[in-house]
């Protein structure tokens, strides 16, 4: 299995707490290690070594930061870039990692997401075509899915609270055999003009057709989506505390 950090975005609701540098370089409380580092060591945990950065912001800063805290382990990168992040959403991304991918089972992280390591190990071990990672709780601001019959059946932001069955916490495993459909759909999309899209749009379609789109949980394990300076504060009080507690006890 291969996993893919999608770490283009300049994260603009950030920038006034994080200045000229890519969200996923932000540092933990009291830590050298960023975010991205700390995706980088759960999916090593997980048996996951090959892995692939899609690039665009400031990324030179990720390309040195990652040469630098990975010295011994510069085979399993990849870089990708996408030259046009600023006018794109992640989809464009996700279409640009499609030749490295090859056709091979993979996990999908969006690189603003911290999360207990343990969070990761059904979505790997999974065997559904596809496999999202999903709260029970409600949290605002994030994609909230529906399911029905263990499927997601509805994936958006504007599913209501009286009818979300799940917070997505922007982490998803595809099966090898899905992703000719996969890149189908997302091929389809760009060529008419939604590069502005999430890719979660390709997984819905699919989702409609009858693909069997599972979830994994999170449980009560902490983790975190830092999109702007309430969601850094929300995560250096409740979510990087626990984790480095956890670190300590294993």
């Amino acid at each position: 299995m291969k996993a893919l950090i999608l770490a283009a975005g300049r994260g603009t609701r950030i920038h006034s707490v994080h200045g000229d540098h890519p969200k996923c370089l932000i540092r933990f409380n009291g830590s050298t290690s960023t975010i991205l580092d700390h995706q980088i060591e759960s999916l090593f945990a997980a048996g996951v070594s090959n892995i692939g950065i899609v690039v665009g912001y400031e990324k030179d800063q990720i390309i040195r930061h990652v040469a630098k805290r990975y010295p011994d382990h510069r085979r399993h990168f990849s870089f990708i870039e996408n030259p046009v992040f600023a006018k794109t959403n992640n989809i464009y991304s996700f279409w640009l990692a499609q030749t490295w991918l090859n056709g091979e089972a993979f996990i999908c992280l969006n690189a603003d997401v911290v999360f207990d390591p343990r969070i990761l190990h059904p979505a790997v071990k999974s065997t559904a075509p596809i496999t999202m990672i999903v709260d029970p709780e409600w949290r605002e601001e994030t994609m909230k899915v529906i399911i029905s019959e263990g499927r997601v059946i509805q994936m958006s932001k504007r599913i209501q609270q009286s009818e979300f069955s799940g917070t997505y916490i922007g982490i998803t495993s595809f099966a090898a055999g899905v992703q000719e459909g996969l890149f189908a759909k997302i091929n389809n999309l760009i060529r008419t003009g939604k590069e502005n899209e999430f890719f979660n749009v390709a997984v819905q379609q699919l989702a409609d057709e009858g693909v069997h789109v599972g979830h994994t949980s999170t449980g009560d394990l902490p983790w975190a989506e830092i999109d702007d300076p309430g969601d850094l504060a929300f995560a250096r009080l409740y979510v990087f505390p626990r984790m480095a507690s956890a670190a300590l006890a294993a």
